[in-house]
């Protein structure tokens, strides 16, 4: 027990400390599970791999930019528009308060009060005095912020070409690796067909996940738009589209939406009333698609337990930050595929499953 906890924390430790190299890895494996089947599809009419893979993987990119760019317009207006709306809201909440409630009045008082009685005790020298320090908050470095953010825009270029080429690859190689891994299982034929079997459950599980979330994140975003434009928010597309995109993230991607729909809707709007319908709107749809139906469905597709599924996505979270929130599901699903199939790991199999 002692040397399996020992290698848990140990595996632990290096996905952490490894996690620039095991993130693209990851994605460039979930991006070519999604993509193979339209490639196969595209062999089958005699189109070469490396040429449908090409021409898939450019359209994507492309679809990807034009959408970016058609609502470029929009989201720096609401991005813009976001700070002001911030301002507005803590500003009105502090009208509120004063007005309502009785601790303004108290406040106000004592400051009266503090304030005559530091002019009372002005006119008689201290004879013992306290020395003031100010600290001085550094001066705003446009050098360094310009330096900062260019670094982290090469990072994100860098990491989106490692993750391109590196599903154009592993598209193109077909079922290489399937075969290599099977004949690395030995020259048993019982081995090859777990194996075979493994991966095949891999696959389509995968495979599944990946078209429920697509369903599901078409769905919220659907949904977010349509109710947004019916309670007159303005560039209601836009928040679709966001909500859809950041559905993909679990938990966090909800709370984003919801907070900056809700600081803008006070901005256009003006009344806590119709800021709070706004969130609750989106934290409604959020709530009933991201924490019930996207875990019962994972759940039926996968055959796992939802319990396990949300421990393991807060587990993976904490790993890798945003990235494991959204790798977390399909890595248990391969944890999951291989413990079924191994007698000593069978337990954690059957903890994973329903």
């Amino acid at each position: 027990m002692a040397l399996v906890v020992l290698a848990v924390l140990a595996t632990l430790a290096t996905l952490r400390w490894a996690g620039a190299f095991f993130i693209p890895l990851m994605l460039g494996f979930m991006f070519s599970y999604a993509l193979s089947p339209v490639v196969d599809a595209m062999q089958r009419w005699r189109i070469p791999r490396t040429v449908s893979a090409a021409v898939l993987i450019l359209g994507l990119l492309g679809g990807i930019g034009f959408s970016a760019y058609a609502f470029s317009d929009d989201a720096n207006q609401l991005i813009i528009s976001l700070p002001e709306a911030a301002q507005k809201l803590r500003d009105s909440m502090r009208k509120r308060n004063e007005q309502e409630s009785t601790l303004g009045t108290v406040q106000k008082a004592a400051a009266q009060l503090e304030q005559a009685a530091e002019e009372a005790s002005s006119s008689t020298p201290a004879t013992r005095g306290v020395q003031r320090v100010v600290v001085e908050k550094p001066r705003f470095d446009i050098r360094e912020h310009l330096w900062n953010g260019t670094l982290g825009l090469a990072s994100l270029i860098g990491q989106i070409m490692v993750v391109t080429f590196l599903t154009y690859f592993l598209l193109i190689s077909g079922d290489t690796f399937r075969r290599k891994l099977v004949k690395m299982t030995g020259p048993s034929l019982s081995k090859k067909k777990i194996t075979v079997q493994a991966l095949d459950e891999i696959t389509g599980q995968i495979q599944r996940y990946l078209l429920v979330q697509l369903v599901v994140s078409v769905g919220v975003g659907v949904l977010t738009g349509l109710a947004f434009w019916m309670l007159g928010l303005k560039h209601a597309a836009v928040w679709g589209f966001a909500a859809g995109l950041l559905n993909l993230v679990p938990y966090i991607g909800s709370v984003v939406i919801t907070v900056a729909s809700a600081l803008v809707a006070f901005l256009q709007f003006g009344e806590l009333n119709m800021t709070l319908a706004i969130a609750a709107v989106s934290l409604v749809i959020h709530t009933f698609v991201g924490n019930l139906l996207v875990p019962w469905l994972t759940s039926k597709t996968s055959s796992m337990n939802p319990v396990a599924v949300f421990i393991g996505v807060l587990a993976w979270g904490w790993l890798w930050g945003v990235w494991g929130l959204l790798l977390g599901i399909p890595i248990m699903m391969v944890v999951k595929a291989v413990c079924d199939r191994v007698d000593d790991l069978k337990p954690v199999g059957e903890l994973l499953g329903n």
